[in-house]
């Protein structure tokens, strides 16, 4: 931190601030610009589950409805302006971006190299095979191999081509070169990435400076440790100390918390000015995915909104608050409830299972045809004719 005094920001404005830097604050539509989109963003993480859109798929449309769900391989296979790689998790990146990731490659093959459940990893000699093969045959997934786990099958072994696809695809070897019903097929990544890219390899200092600055861009305020998880590409030591060398460029932000606590942090030069033209977010009811941006981070989504909100699709039935797959329903800045639909795609119907309301939201007529117009937009998204509401859903009305 600076010894300058800190700019006061209310809990209304900072609100205002992560929903307009996260691309939530405007009225999805109008004219899509896919690569602007996701460069905005940063990334987009992939997540096979689809209870009704797959999570990168749901996450773009929620920033603009022109967005449909071929788009984005055909953004990848064809147009090559995203590469796939690791970020908190599986994530589509911008490939103007790749050089800046070299260090990530490093990074995750010596990680990789220590990680218990590959040591029946394939040898050089081995991995080798495996490229002169996709260098013949051309792109390649997983089926097209058959090596098998040998000794004791645990809960997380893998066949060694599968752990010498991985290990390679980590460490930058390989790329997804596109994807079929998410089934992921590896290629030479100097068949993937453009060579003025690869060639391009910025020092270890630059590269640090830009993942950092580029986080701390579009979170528009946070912690050092906020910005070493926003791209999981830099260490926790590598961004305090890049927060103490710019110190001088950047400015310390008192936040006003949901619950009237304070939180000093840090924001970019440009914050005076971002407060100013940051627009109010639309007032039209969002049903967001759980894998959102602006609900990845637990902490900061309390901090911000009061919500408290947890994925349980990996919690024991028995255990579960919620449910599944549960989607947070954001209206203008403020979250005021989460719904679980699900799309029955034989029947051409999306079904509304369950509904909880926050605390202190009134249930109002306004309020009801608004979740009735973005259920009605979600089903058309996914190719649905009809919403249906179950006994227990219009049960859990008011």
């Amino acid at each position: 931190m600076t010894g300058r005094a800190p700019l006061q920001i209310s809990n209304r404005d900072a609100r205002r601030l992560w929903l307009d830097a996260q691309g939530l604050a405007a009225t999805p539509t109008g004219k899509l610009d896919l690569d602007g989109l996701i460069q905005a963003l940063g990334f987009v993480q992939l997540d096979t589950i689809q209870v009704v859109s797959r999570a990168h798929h749901h996450i773009l449309w929620s920033r603009n409805q022109n967005y449909r769900e071929r788009m984005l391989n055909k953004h990848m296979a064809e147009h090559r302006l995203v590469f796939e790689h690791f970020t908190h998790d599986a994530s589509v990146i911008p490939m103007a971006f790749y050089p800046l990731w070299q260090r990530q490659f490093r990074r995750l093959e010596k990680k990789v190299r220590g990680w218990e459940w590959h040591r029946g990893m394939l040898d050089a000699q081995g991995r080798n095979s495996i490229k002169d093969r996709i260098r013949k045959e051309g792109p390649l997934c997983t089926k097209a191999f058959d090596t098998k786990v040998e000794g004791e099958k645990k809960m997380w072994a893998r066949p060694p081509h599968k752990l010498a696809l991985d290990y390679m695809w980590y460490a930058g070897e390989l790329s997804t070169s596109h994807r079929e019903n998410f089934t992921k097929f590896y290629d030479l990544s100097e068949r993937v990435i453009p060579e003025d890219l690869r060639a391009h390899t910025p020092s270890d200092e630059d590269q640090i400076d830009w993942l950092c600055r580029n986080a701390l861009d579009r979170m528009a305020f946070g912690s050092e440790g906020d910005i070493q998880r926003f791209w999981a590409a830099v260490s926790n030591s590598e961004a305090k100390s890049w927060a103490t060398r710019h110190a001088a460029d950047l400015v310390p932000v008192e936040i006003s918390c949901a619950d009237k606590s304070t939180v000093c942090i840090l924001a970019p030069p440009d914050i005076e000015d971002r407060l100013a033209k940051a627009q109010a977010p639309t007032s039209r009811l969002r049903i967001l995915n759980p894998f959102d941006p602006v609900i990845r981070d637990r902490n900061r989504l309390k901090r911000l909104f009061g919500f408290d909100y947890t994925v349980e699709m990996f919690v024991p039935a028995a255990k579960r608050r919620w449910g599944y797959y549960v989607y947070p329903l954001l209206e203008g800045d403020r979250f005021v409830g989460r719904i679980e639909v699900k799309a029955d795609r034989k029947a051409g119907q999306l079904n509304v299972l369950r509904l909880w309301l926050e605390s202190k939201v009134t249930w109002t007529p306004a309020r009801a045809e608004k979740l009735d117009a973005e259920l009605a937009r979600l089903a058309r998204f996914v190719g649905l004719e009809h919403v249906t509401w179950t006994d227990q859903a219009a049960a859990d009305l008011p």
